[in-house]
């Protein structure tokens, strides 16, 4: 036998390589069982089977999650660490509750969710996020804003949904449950928070319209801005390359672009409530978030002076 030529030295060299990789990944397979239709394929891990369904993800996922014998899996996408999800009420138990201190949202979860939530308690971690949920904790506690909570979903459900849900059953009309109540949790945030109706949720939607009138177009956009931050956000975590999208961001391009837009929008309109409400502060009857953040505040400088 002659000597082997270059081409078949690099396909035999390339061969090996292969078969070292594909070791190594029956070395770390994941000890979770997968059901026939969610088995990770080597090297490319679940990308092909997730890339039919990223416009669906998460029926995809609750699909996944429940074909699971134990209703968790591991997804793994070449390039990025692997993922955990999970929908066993006894997994949710132990990584919320009785054992929250061992699952840090991580720097990867702040540092693509910092644009939208910068080191607020929903992007913090370990000290920061202890002292601002002591914060937090005690604001909720105070029996004026749980008595205000009570009055503003209540308010909401009698003067605007059970009337939207009536007019549309009245006419036979479909609607998107799921905006709905999008709208009405965002108009109790911003009472809640902010002692801002937002009406984001009325009656009109049945028509396919929402009437704004009086100057309320500028809440509008605040609205949809705040939708399409937290929707274009979400979106980084599933690029099928990861971290594709500090590259579109480096160039303002895109979806990076429009999330930009979208968080200024958001910032303006809260900086001018912000500045609104410490005016009317003296005068104002509401019990809101807001308000008692300031109070508290107030009284822990007044203690430290």
């Amino acid at each position: 036998m002659g000597p082997l030529s270059p081409a078949s030295i690099i396909l035999l060299l390339s061969l090996l390589f292969l078969s070292f990789l594909l070791c190594i990944w029956k070395r770390t397979k994941d000890p979770i069982v997968y059901s026939p239709t969610f088995k990770p394929y080597p090297l490319a891990g679940h990308l092909p089977r997730y890339l039919p369904n990223r416009n669906r993800v998460a029926d995809w996922l609750t699909e996944v999650l429940a074909a699971a014998p134990t209703n968790t899996v591991v997804l793994r996408i070449p390039g990025d660490v692997p993922g955990v999800l999970t929908a066993n009420p006894a997994n949710v138990e132990h990584i919320l509750r009785t054992n929250f201190d061992n699952y840090p949202k991580g720097g990867r979860f702040s540092d693509i969710v910092h644009d939208f939530l910068g080191t607020g308690i929903f992007n913090a971690d370990g000290e920061t996020w202890r002292v601002q949920r002591k914060t937090a904790s005690f604001e909720f506690n105070t029996r004026s804003l749980r008595s205000f909570v009570v009055q503003c979903v209540n308010q909401e459900i009698q003067t605007r949904l059970i009337l939207l849900l009536e007019r549309v059953s009245a006419n036979g009309q479909v609607i998107d449950l799921q905006d709905v109540f999008e709208r009405f949790a965002f108009d109790n945030v911003c009472k809640v928070s902010f002692g801002l109706d937002p009406n984001y949720l009325n009656p009109e939607l049945a028509d396919g319209l929402a009437q704004h009138n009086n100057g309320e177009n500028s809440r509008t956009s605040f609205s949809e801005a705040f939708r399409n931050a937290a929707n274009l956000s979400a979106g980084r975590f599933w690029y099928a390359i990861p971290r594709f999208w500090k590259i579109k961001k480096f160039f303002n391009v895109s979806s990076e672009r429009r999330l930009s837009e979208s968080i200024a929008t958001v910032h303006n309109f809260a900086d001018q409530v912000i500045r609104s409400r410490k005016k009317e502060k003296q005068t104002s009857q509401n019990h809101d978030l807001l308000v008692s953040a300031t109070t508290i505040l107030e009284c822990g400088i007044n203690q430290e002076s």
